[in-house]
């Protein structure tokens, strides 16, 4: 059976009465700015450190100061104040059909086929838009935290529940050389090209970065670590300029934009991997606007040619 979630220690009633102690340094003042009595501050003061077990203030000092703990608690429950403030001005904007302010992640590999689009579409659905490019990592821990309301990109997030995830497209992972250079056609090829030339890698901080790395310990390829970059640019612009070869996809690739007279592409030897593109969104909190968004980003980068677009 599952276990009922964790009673929260606080209400914002008593934050907000922290908050206002921690302002004046005493309960006297506190209670004074608040409309309240001195011995009813106290009170709430004191059940809230019963119940979330710390000393939140050091009492032996005039005028009062916060402990380690209480000074943890006061940046948090001043973020949550602020937010909890908003919800009153933000409901009655809502009221003309349109959210505030809509904020979305975008993976750096589709910043080029999908910027423009997302935007024109998003600015029908919010007053606002905030569009940030980069890391899928990042991304999913701003999503987590609240800085984000989306992302497009590469699922971190897989095992977490309360989200709700729509499949975008999926692509092959692929070679790309330098002009001039031959394609190898199996996996022993490949292995000599790497001893030739080396490979230009997409940063251990991205999850394309990690899983190429696997798939050519897989291989037995050995590769020297030269080059390696956060952008699809920066590693196919060092494969156009003769410094190796990489691993990446159709729409790195074409996010790059580089001539592709410098650049030779073909088929990944061996075993195939592919990459994921997926929208996630918290459950439920913006109604249908991930599925629609959804739809129209696959459409578009099935156009773009990625390939076995479908919904989770």
């Amino acid at each position: 059976m599952r276990e009922p979630p964790p009673t929260l220690p606080f209400d914002l009633r008593s934050l907000e009465i922290f908050l206002a102690v921690c302002d004046s340094g005493a309960m006297s003042s506190a209670a004074r700015e608040l409309g309240l009595t001195q011995p009813a501050v106290s009170l709430a003061i004191g059940d809230l450190e019963r119940k979330l077990g710390f000393d939140l203030f050091d009492r032996t000092v005039r005028p009062l100061a916060v402990t380690v703990a209480g000074g943890l608690l006061r940046q948090r429950a001043a973020a949550l104040i602020a937010e909890a403030r908003q919800i009153g001005p933000l409901l009655r904007e809502t009221k003309h059909g349109k959210l505030p302010l809509i904020r979305v992640g975008l993976v750096d590999s589709l910043s080029r086929a999908l910027t423009e689009p997302l935007a024109s579409y998003l600015a029908t659905k919010a007053d606002e838009v905030s569009i940030l490019s980069g890391l899928t990592a990042s991304h999913a821990s701003d999503l987590l935290t609240r800085r984000l309301d989306l992302f497009l990109g590469v699922d971190d997030l897989e095992t977490w529940a309360g989200l709700e995830r729509w499949q975008l497209a999926k692509e092959p992972y692929m070679l790309v050389l330098p002009a001039g250079t031959d394609a190898p056609r199996t996996v022993a090829s490949l292995r000599k090209l790497a001893q030739r030339l080396p490979l230009i890698r997409f940063s251990s901080r991205s999850r394309t970065g990690v899983e190429i790395e696997a798939h050519i310990r897989r291989l037995g390829i050995v590769s020297p670590r030269s080059f390696e970059f956060d952008t699809p640019y920066g590693v196919t612009s060092m494969v156009a300029a003769g410094s190796g070869f990489a691993i990446t996809t159709p729409l790195c690739i074409e996010e790059a934009e580089v001539r592709s007279a410098r650049l030779v592409t073909a088929p990944l030897p061996g075993p195939q991997i592919s990459r994921k593109l997926t929208l996630v969104a918290r459950h439920r909190e913006l109604g249908r606007l991930p599925r629609e968004l959804g739809e129209m980003v696959r459409g578009i980068l099935v156009a773009a040619g990625a390939s076995n677009s479908e919904a989770l």
